[in-house]
């Protein structure tokens, strides 16, 4: 029997903060527009709708966990929901944040490359905005 994998790549950066406090910040979804794509954030019940360039879009998180496990799940406005993988791991006195990122069937690798690229600039903003000095989120 074959197994059908979908094609994968984790992304990571590495934070000059705590995992704790790297935890708390990443899991509340309110802070998504100060370093992600999202646009604008609002909670709708049980789950979060998001802003983003294609229109409103669901969110929901893993429930918190001292693991720093912050998988979340992205509800389209088709109804598909695509499962995120995100960890925060110690790194010496910093953090790690892993994100994976699967490219579904239907996605060109064109738009598979995309979908990285703004990975990787909101890994970069997530670590800038965290390590400002002046924000005091890794004090």
């Amino acid at each position: 029997m074959t197994t059908r994998l979908l094609k994968a790549r984790t992304l990571a950066v590495s934070i000059g903060c705590a995992p704790g406090r790297v935890y708390d910040f990443v899991s509340d979804p309110r802070n998504l527009p100060r370093w992600s794509f999202f646009r604008s954030v609002t909670r709708s019940g049980d789950q979060w709708v998001v802003d983003t360039p294609d229109g409103p879009v669901g969110l929901r998180f893993v429930e918190a966990n001292e693991l720093g496990v912050l998988d979340h799940y992205v509800k389209l406005g088709s109804g598909v929901e695509i499962d995120v993988p995100m960890r925060v791991i110690p790194n010496g006195e910093g953090s790690e944040v892993l994100f994976t990122l699967f490219q579904a069937p239907d996605m060109s690798d064109e738009r598979f490359a995309e979908d990285a690229k703004q990975v990787e600039h909101d890994l970069a903003t997530l670590k800038a905005v965290l390590e400002d000095a002046g924000a005091g989120h890794c004090t």
